[in-house]
């Protein structure tokens, strides 16, 4: 297959000097490519093994291991005959099995009676590129495999009638959307740089990025005959600068700027340290200079410490990037002043309360005993929007009995097929998940007649709808605004899980889909800090809605399990039964219903309990810090 040539790509600098710094100098650990679709992530990586020098390896080894390297035979006798061979680029597919990726018995000569390892994935990328497209949905099985071979550089396999050992470095590029969900962070640190991409907004640029790709499409040959001469001059700098690389000096100043910078920026560890050091050393190879430059080190930190610094899916990149800079300086990102316009540090979403600023706001005496005054509906609502208060949900308002067989993530267990193989045992009759390995095993090994189906282990992402109640009553004891910190926290949970999460919210006169299942959750932080409190509470409209958006999302993805999060104060009465009705539906429809308890004050109506039994679900309550809340932002 023609790969489309690393530098015809258009607009995505900083994404090839990444690739580049990496064919220069390889120790520095691969690089991760975090984009949405359509970014030219994977057209970038592809066309970087062709630029890759060949390796000289053993003749008679099927992969790239040289003499002296133990394969997955043993280890290569120090005289076997050498060849060069190209670089590998081999990629790992979603849906791969453990097996595929660190190897297994082989079939074909287990069905003739000999024993025989199969290698797998790592074993083929040796010395080349492991390339995986949406890293971040690899199941935690496969994610545990790469993290072992990636820190060791060694595949170890013990399983099955199977015990092998064998090198494997290779070059780790994952391609990324944000919006699937975050990195385990003991994947995110073991690449070595990290790369933000974008589409380019310029018109002339977008333009030129289609009359390339359209040329190529329709003669690929042609194409790259065209950009011949950009690719070999390319692969020699690559080739030039890798015997350039350990004559290339660093200097004691730009090193202390670079372990002051990681030291002021927090990061953990001096991994960032080295990675910065390294391929500040490749930029200057790569520009045939004899020494590092600060140009270099600012190049290089931009790189390899932007993913260290991210925690929290919800924050300021900008800012970052300004810390960073700050940093380099000799600067303390951290002596900065309040950011808010009047310097009391108020973040996005941070409006001044309107209205009575007391804790509580008691009932009109006219009011009915238990209920929070309802304006009258035939004047506008009255406005409240609290910044966040801090406040989580207890663990057990997000769980989910059972195991189900949606898609990967590490919310609930798992079950099916996508779970990873854990063990053998005899096979139901009906049993369609045949373990072969084990079945061939124990009748080789054992002599044991009978099929083996597998043992699965695994987490399963879910479906989160959030309904919010915003109506006025919410807006009284800082009601809203704990829910909003309890919200912002649940959000951060479901990146890291894998989750998908709408919100309806509802007030006034009926309920709204404020944000959409499968929206970025960046947005979803957003609708929740800016939401305001005001007008009557129609709780059953609320409910009616957030059935009916969990039916549709099971039509999108059947096998995805939901969780309906009900967060309201119960201020409303259900004379008709109305509210208990949208509840039982509301229950069948969704696998779990949590119904989190805001109210409050001497006399309580107990709606929340009824709500989770119509639903049969359960109820909870915030957990807030024993001290007075702060405000997050």
């Amino acid at each position: 297959m023609n790969a489309y040539p690393l530098s015809a790509v258009v607009g995505q600098s900083e994404l090839v000097e990444a690739l580049l710094v990496n064919a220069v100098a390889p120790e520095v650990g691969g690089v991760l490519v975090r984009g949405e679709r359509g970014t030219a992530k994977s057209t970038a990586v592809r066309g970087l093994a062709p630029l890759l020098p060949p390796v000289l390896a053993a003749a008679d080894q099927p992969f790239a291991f040289a003499p002296g390297e133990r394969a997955p035979g043993g280890v290569v006798a120090d005289d076997a005959e050498t060849a060069l061979r190209p670089a590998a680029l081999v990629e790992l597919p979603l849906g791969a099995t453990l097996d595929r990726l660190v190897g297994s018995l082989d079939f074909g000569r287990a069905l003739g009676g000999e024993h025989r390892f199969e290698p797998g994935l790592l074993a083929r990328a040796h010395r080349g590129i492991l390339y995986v497209d949406e890293v971040n949905l690899l199941p935690d099985h496969l994610v545990d495999a790469l993290l072992d071979a990636a820190a060791s550089g060694v595949v170890r396999v013990e399983r099955e009638a199977v015990s092998q050992t064998h090198a494997a470095r290779f070059l780790l590029v994952g391609t990324m959307n944000v919006e699937e969900g975050e990195l385990r962070p003991q994947l995110l640190d073991r690449f070595g740089l990290g790369v933000e991409v974008a589409a380019s907004s310029d018109p002339n640029e977008r333009a030129e990025i289609v009359r390339r790709r359209l040329a190529f499409e329709a003669d690929p040959r042609g194409f790259m005959s065209e950009w011949s001469a950009k690719e070999q001059e390319l692969a020699r700098r690559i080739a030039t600068a890798r015997e350039h690389l350990p004559s290339v000096d660093l200097p004691g100043r730009e090193l202390l700027r670079i372990t002051t910078a990681c030291a002021r920026l927090g990061i953990d560890g001096v991994r960032g340290d080295i990675v910065t050091a390294l391929a500040a050393r490749a930029l200057a190879a790569f520009a045939e200079e004899d020494a590092v430059r600060e140009e270099h080190v600012r190049r290089a930190a931009k790189l390899a410490l932007a993913h260290r610094r991210r925690r929290d899916p919800f924050g300021n990149h900008v800012a970052d990037a300004q810390s960073l800079e700050q940093a380099l300086d000799g600067h303390d990102p951290d002596d900065e002043p309040p950011s808010g316009p009047n310097g009391d540090g108020r973040g996005r979403g941070s409006v001044p309360s309107s209205g009575s600023s007391s804790e509580s706001e008691p009932a009109s005496a006219a009011t009915p005993s238990g209920f929070e005054p309802q304006p009258d509906p035939r004047l506008p609502a009255r406005e409240r929007q609290d910044v966040p208060l801090q406040a989580t949900l207890p663990s057990k308002a997000l769980s989910l009995a059972g195991a189900g067989r949606g898609p990967t993530g590490r919310r609930a267990r798992a079950a099916g097929r996508q779970a990873g193989s854990i063990d053998s045992r005899p096979a139901q009759a009906w049993s369609d998940d045949v373990a072969v390995v084990a079945t061939l095993r124990h009748r080789l090994v054992h002599g044991e007649a009978g099929v083996r189906e597998h043992v699965r282990s695994g987490r399963e992402g879910v479906f989160i709808c959030l309904v919010v109640d915003a109506s006025g009553s919410m807006g009284a004891r800082k009601r809203l605004a704990r829910i909003k910190g309890a919200l912002l926290e649940l959000l951060r949970e479901a990146y890291a899980s894998r989750d998908r999460v709408a919100i309806v919210t509802f007030r006034d006169g009926g309920a709204q889909l404020s944000v959409r299942p499968g929206a970025p959750l960046g947005r979803a932080a957003e609708a929740i800090e800016t939401l305001s409190a005001g007008g009557r509470t129609p709780l059953a409209a609320g409910l009616v809605a957030a059935e009916h958006v969990i039916r549709l999302e099971r039509v999108r993805q059947p096998e995805r399990r939901s969780i309906a999060v009900v967060l309201a104060d119960g201020r409303v009465a259900d004379e008709r039964g109305e509210i208990r009705e949208a509840a039982r539906r509301l229950g069948r429809a969704a696998a779990a219903v949590h119904v989190i308890d805001a109210e409050e004050g001497p006399v309580r109506l107990g709606l929340a309990a009824s709500l989770a039994a119509a639903s049969q679900g359960q109820v909870h309550r915030l957990v807030t810090p024993p001290s007075t809340p702060r405000r997050i932002a």
